[in-house]
């Protein structure tokens, strides 16, 4: 984000929403004040599926780290040794 840039008063939005939103679109997103504070963030479908997509690969991340803290886990090396003998038993029997 370019402070500058990326933040508009709301006033300003309403009065230029198309080009507001070729900016989110090219740009990213965007922080709209009102009364001169911070209240929302706008972006584009693009950046919004990305963010929403990293915060499920995060939340997966920490499900995977708390299930090996818990004794939950398997070394690598193991589970591909099981996924080769099951895809081997597949294919030959």
């Amino acid at each position: 984000m370019r402070p500058s840039q990326d933040i508009k008063p709301i006033s300003y939005v309403k009065a230029n929403s198309a080009q507001v939103l070729e900016q989110v679109n090219m740009s990213g997103p965007l922080v709209i004040t009102q009364n001169g504070e911070a209240a929302a963030v706008l972006m584009g479908v693009t950046d919004y599926e990305n963010f929403h997509d990293s915060l499920a690969l995060l939340k997966i991340l920490a499900m995977s780290k708390k299930s090996i803290e818990e004794g939950r886990g398997s070394p690598a090396g193991e589970v591909f040794t099981r996924l080769r003998a099951k895809r081997e038993e597949k294919h030959n029997g």
